[in-house]
Parts: C-alpha cells; sequence; structure tokens
C-alpha cells in the first residue's frame, strides 16, 4: 500500500510554524552585515560565560511543535525511526540555516547551544508526532473527524483553520486589547492621533472590542458547516484564555483578567448580542459583516488613545526569546486582518461562483 498522508493539513501547518519560527528568530530583520569573523565559528564556541535557563527551555518549547507537525506531516507509512530522523533533520536544518544567518545580524548572536536546544524540542516532538500525529490528522484521527463535521473541505477550509491559529497566536501580544488586531500605527512607529482621555479610551475599547468580537465569530462562522455556534464559542473563548494567559505572564500575574477594562466588558457585551442573532443571517450577509466588522475594528485600533496603565513587565525584556516571540505575535496581530479579508474576499468569490453554476439551481438564493 503507498505511503501517503490523508490530509494535507499538517504541512500547511508545518509550513506556517517553520515561516513564523524563522521570523523570530531573525526579528528585526535590519541592519544586515558582515561581522568579519568566519561564518561557523559559532559552532565550536566554548560553553557561554552566562547561561539563562529560560532562553533554553524557550528553544526547546519553541521547536517541540515543529518536530511534532513535521512528524505528522510525513508518509503514515514510514517507520517510527525512518520519520523520527527525517522529521529532526529537517528542523535541524531550518534551526542551523537561521542560526547562521544570525551571525550576520548586529542585534542576534549565533549560539551551538540554542542550535542543541532547538534540535532537542524538535527530537521531542517529533517523538509525539510519530506516536500520535496519525491519530490526530490520519483518515479517523479526531482532529479529521472533527474537521469533517464541523469546516468547510479543501484548501478553503485549512487556510481558515491557518488564519484562526495564527489570530489566536496575534492575542498573545503583550501590550495590546482584548480581540484587538491590525495595528499597523506601532507596527510602523506611529504616534496616536489622538490624546488620551479615560471617557474617549473607554467608548474607543467598548466599539473596538464589540466589533471585533463580532468579526472573528462571524469569519469563524464563514468556515464552518452547519449553524451550531460550539466552533465559534470556541474560537472566541480560546482568545480570551490567550488574552487571560499573556496578561497573566506578560502583566499582573496576580490579576490575570486586568485586561477586562470596562470597555472590554462593555464591548464584549454589545459583540455577543450582535453576533448570536447575527448566527441566523444567511451565508453571503455573514461574510459581509464579518468584513465590515474587520474593516471596522482595524480603523478603531489604529485610532484609539495609546493607554498608559498597561506597561508590560520590563523584567522579560532580559530574555532575548521574550523580545522574538513579541516581536512575532505583534507582526501577526497587526496583519492578520488583511489576511483575513483576502480569505473571505476569495472564499466568497467561490461560493458565489459555486451557487451560481448550473450544477447548483436550488442553492441560488441561500
Amino acid at each position: 500500500m503507498p505511503a501517503s498522508t490523508s490530509s494535507s493539513l499538517p504541512r500547511a501547518l508545518a509550513l506556517a510554524y517553520a515561516l513564523l519560527v524563522a521570523y523570530a528568530c531573525l526579528h528585526p530583520l535590519t541592519g544586515w552585515r558582515d561581522s568579519g569573523l568566519p561564518a561557523f565559528d559559532w559552532l565550536w564556541a566554548p560553553w557561554p560565560r552566562y547561561f539563562i535557563v529560560e532562553d533554553f527551555l524557550f528553544n526547546i518549547l519553541g521547536y517541540l511543535p515543529l518536530g511534532f507537525l513535521f512528524a505528522a506531516a510525513l508518509p503514515q507509512g514510514w517507520g517510527m525511526a525512518r520519520t523520527l530522523a527525517v522529521a529532526t533533520v529537517l528542523a535541524g536544518l531550518l534551526s542551523f540555516g537561521l542560526e547562521a544567518a544570525q551571525n550576520y545580524l548586529p542585534t542576534r548572536v549565533a549560539s551551538n547551544l540554542d542550535l542543541g536546544g532547538n534540535i532537542a524540542g524538535a527530537l521531542v516532538g517529533a517523538m509525539l508526532g510519530a506516536r500520535w500525529g496519525g491519530a490526530l490528522f490520519g483518515p479517523q484521527g479526531r482532529l479529521q473527524r472533527w474537521r469533517a463535521q464541523y469546516v468547510i473541505g479543501g484548501r478553503s477550509g485549512e487556510a481558515g483553520l491557518v488564519l484562526l491559529g495564527l489570530w489566536l497566536l496575534g492575542q498573545l501580544t503583550a501590550n495590546d486589547l482584548l480581540f484587538s488586531s491590525g495595528d499597523l500605527r506601532s507596527l510602523l512607529g506611529i504616534p496616536a492621533p489622538l490624546p488620551f482621555s479615560p471617557e474617549r479610551f473607554i467608548a474607543f475599547d467598548t466599539a473596538l472590542t464589540a466589533s471585533a468580537l463580532l468579526a472573528v465569530g462571524l469569519f469563524a462562522r464563514c468556515m464552518t458547516r452547519s449553524a451550531n455556534p460550539a466552533p465559534v464559542l470556541l474560537v472566541l473563548g480560546l482568545g480570551v484564555l490567550a488574552k487571560t494567559l499573556a496578561t497573566w505572564t506578560f502583566f499582573e500575574p496576580a490579576a490575570p483578567l486586568a485586561w477586562l477594562t470596562p470597555g472590554a466588558e462593555r464591548g464584549m457585551m454589545i459583540g455577543a448580542a450582535l453576533l448570536l442573532p447575527c448566527l441566523l443571517l444567511p451565508r453571503y450577509a455573514q461574510h459581509a459583516l464579518a468584513g465590515a466588522g474587520l474593516l471596522l475594528a482595524t480603523a478603531l485600533v489604529n485610532l484609539i488613545p495609546e493607554n498608559p496603565y498597561l506597561p508590560y513587565n520590563q523584567q522579560l525584556t532580559s530574555y532575548s526569546n521574550f523580545l522574538n516571540f513579541h516581536g512575532l505575535t505583534q507582526l501577526v496581530d497587526s496583519l492578520w486582518p488583511y489576511l483575513a479579508l483576502a480569505y473571505l474576499s476569495a472564499l466568497g468569490l467561490w461560493r458565489g461562483e459555486r451557487l451560481a453554476s448550473p450544477a447548483h439551481p436550488r442553492r441560488r438564493h441561500l
């Protein structure tokens, strides 16, 4: 029997995660120069004088999902040893290439210790992927059954799942408000156009949270098969958990719900009240409202005044991997609504063509 994977989803996830790792490792991608040192001297460097355990653990944890996805994306007919070897080598080659490239960035330091941690994390992840990847992504795997039941098929369904995963990653940005995304102002270093006042900030925060909740909820609905609200509520619930985790880690460990500002609280109530009836609307109306909500939320996040009461934990800036992670989540969070709008446009065109085709005459007015 030919060895083959049953779904391209693990390959899409592996590619997306590899690109995210590459960006995080090379952030901020500026100041490239030749240091004048041999390109691979870092491979034989002695044990570093200052060793930060947190950085080393971050390297292991960062490459563990990559090893898992690489192993899950390989043909299921391969044996355990072959899958482990290929997945670990692929992750190791990626890590080696990125460490070598860091040698030409003045803000980065190539390290054989980082390379070792990355390979160790990839090996552990590959072991897990070789053992349980088929049970998750295989023809009868749990994720595959869940996707077949709830998510539209084909590349459009896979792209939608990847985008939702990126949205959840963006919610881990250290200095963002609940559900906010598309902040090009911070990415480009543009000052806030409006001065801060409590009343103005609360009003903007309320409108931003409500429009973003409506947009993300309808975005999730546009890629599901049935009117069951469970997947939509799951996505929004995971977004709240991600923001709680970010607040607990980067702001106040004793107050993980500090993100629940008066504006966020009101916005969630208004957004939920708007979302529930919208889940019963026709598909074309949900597409239009999702796009409108994304445009409104993106405009608001670029107009809202800076909040001076949300400084993140400055101690974390001593860890280089925190800066990598923050730069990565900030980029994903800034670009996500534009990618989501492109996806909704493509999905709407594809569905419109199907509904207008002779093969689906009775569905023309759904």
